[in-house]
């Protein structure tokens, strides 16, 4: 979990050489459904036009999203609802990186990680403070990571429409939270998270 070496806001970043891979997740927060985590091979592409997937629009991210796919090698992986249960929300996300990391075609020679943290794997591996805003291979991996989380909800509203998850995306939402005053949860809620453990005491 202790990456080989942290960079924080202050320090200077490197040239990321091609085979390295950005890694970053979608998905920490919501009430329900997957984390899920993407990882993108640095290849000779100029990422200058890449941002973080929170800072753009749900349009922008799948046209950003369509163009990754199309040019970079990639991979996205996921731990489920009962795994962020079983394992705590921490392992859980560094379990979908290892996940996605290891459904690449090639092993990269090293991973760049957004945040603190980073799976522990065979790999040179370097965290990074703000890294999805500050590396375009990391802002690549967000956006895949989003967009494919997003996907997921949307898919799953058609399993449990009650839920609307289509809206929310899973998130504590004042209509969320409704729906689970009303329905109580789905397979898909995360039960140790609040306000589901409380209510399921």
């Amino acid at each position: 979990m202790q990456p080989d070496r942290c960079y924080r806001r202050q320090d200077l970043l490197p040239s990321i050489p091609a085979g390295a891979c950005g890694v970053d997740e979608a998905g920490r927060g919501p009430l329900a459904g997957p984390v899920m985590a993407a990882a993108v091979m640095v290849t000779d592409q100029d990422l200058s036009w890449v941002r973080d997937s929170k800072q753009v629009s749900p349009a922008q991210r799948m046209r950003w999203a369509d163009r990754i796919r199309q040019e970079m090698p990639y991979a996205v992986a996921s731990a489920s609802a009962e795994e962020v249960d079983r394992l705590n929300i921490f392992q859980a996300t560094l379990l979908a990186m290892r996940r996605a990391v290891n459904a690449l075609s090639v092993m990269p020679s090293g991973l760049w990680v957004d945040g603190l943290h980073a799976p522990s794997m065979d790999l040179p591996t370097c965290a990074v403070v703000q890294g999805d805003q500050r590396m375009g291979i990391i802002s690549a991996a967000s956006i895949l990571a989003k967009v494919a989380r997003d996907e997921y909800m949307v898919q799953l509203a058609s399993t449990f429409p009650e839920y609307g998850f289509e809206r929310h995306k899973g998130y504590g939402s004042a209509f969320h939270l409704d729906a689970l005053r009303r329905h109580g949860p789905c397979a898909e809620h995360r039960r140790s998270f609040e306000p589901l453990k409380s209510a399921l005491r």
